[in-house]
């Protein structure tokens, strides 16, 4: 299994949190990564999830004949 960090800062570039993003084939077939979980942002909590889809990586559909 592959993994992607993905990293969220403020409009001052302080690394405010980090999701690890585990790769997916996702429901409709597409490739990619998801990632979900909860980030403090000035003393708040959030939750947060994330996909990252492969453009071009859905399968095609092949013709019924």
């Amino acid at each position: 299994m592959e993994y992607v960090t993905i990293e969220f800062k403020g409009s001052d570039s302080k690394l405010l949190g980090t999701l690890l993003a585990a790769s997916r084939t996702f429901k409709t077939g597409s490739k990619g990564f998801y990632a979900s979980g909860k980030v403090m942002i000035d003393s708040k909590m959030y939750q947060c999830s994330t996909n990252i889809v492969e453009i071009g990586s859905k399968p095609k559909e092949t013709p019924n004949v």
